[in-house]
């Protein structure tokens, strides 16, 4: 005889709800959120997909957990995803997608020798439009820097460097044709700023053209937006360029060049200067410049 009382089931008890399974149309989506953002100069705003997606990456654990996979698998690193960058990334050393600064050269139509020049442009720029690290610290802060600045401004560390040399008793008059043996100011300085052609235009191994390539190159990777021609070109910043520089002003280039305490647009008190010691900048490990050596 059944020992089963009246009205009991058999049926053992429902297991409890397991975690959520990663479906392949959420690694579709997942690698498409990655692909709207190697589009640098797109925004959420413009792109409803786009947009559903970063909601769904800040929702669901699990969807951005699958998104930041597929960026890691890629070499990049995720700068941050939001409304107002999209999902910004950052080449690795190692990644598919990182620009070498000699292909960066090439691209920008100069000699190899003048790879420096354009790296020390990209600090400037970088400098220049977050001067003090409030700026650098604050989401809704938009720097505007000009190619005539910023040429100004290297020449101004320049002279600097130069009186530093100076009081230090080193050699400031290195033998002609050597730039190998020249410290990178003195290639600088002695370079033409203009060196323009009979019709005005710049002359690519100008200072001014160099600095010219440089924000070109920033506005091609959604890094900085043209706002005129004043000046030389003016530009201003975008929530994906503060992102890179944030990381970049931790290297040691980038200190070397605060350190001169130089001010870098009239009517600021502010000098520029590293940000304190233990300060949190929300800097992502892995970023860095916009190119690789």
């Amino acid at each position: 005889m059944s020992d089963q009382r009246d009205g009991e089931s058999t049926q053992p008890p429902a297991a409890a709800p397991g975690p959520a399974a990663v479906t392949p149309g959420d690694a579709a989506d997942a690698a498409r959120l990655v692909a709207f953002g190697l589009q640098p100069k797109l925004l959420p705003a413009r792109d409803t997909e786009y947009a559903e997606l970063i909601r769904r990456y800040r929702e669901e654990p699990l969807f951005s957990r699958l998104a930041d996979a597929v960026a890691a698998g890629l070499g990049l690193v995720v700068l941050e995803v939001s409304p107002r960058a999209g999902m910004a990334l950052a080449a690795g050393e190692d990644s598919v997608f990182a620009v070498r600064m000699g292909d960066y050269s090439r691209r920008a139509a100069s000699d190899a020798g003048d790879r420096f020049l354009h790296g020390l442009a990209h600090l400037a720029t970088a400098a220049m439009a977050f001067p003090r690290p409030e700026d650098l610290a604050d989401d809704a802060y938009i720097g505007r820097v000009t190619v005539n600045g910023i040429d100004g401004f290297l020449r101004q560390a320049c002279r600097r460097l130069e009186e530093r040399a100076e009081e230090q008793g080193e050699n400031t008059d290195p033998a002609t044709g050597a730039p190998g043996l020249e410290a990178a100011w003195r290639v600088y300085v002695r370079r033409s700023s203009t060196g323009a052609t009979k019709d005005a235009r710049r002359l690519a191994g100008s200072t001014t053209g160099i600095v010219g390539k440089a924000v070109s190159f920033l506005v091609d990777s959604g890094f900085l937006q043209r706002t005129g021609d004043e000046s030389g070109g003016t530009y201003r910043t975008t929530a994906r360029y503060q992102l890179q520089v944030r990381d970049m002003a931790g290297g040691a280039a980038m200190a070397e060049l605060l350190d001169l305490g130089i001010v870098p647009r009239p009517g600021e008190s502010a000098a520029l200067m590293p940000a304190e010691e233990g300060e949190d900048l929300g800097l992502v490990a892995g970023a860095g410049l916009p190119f690789h050596s």
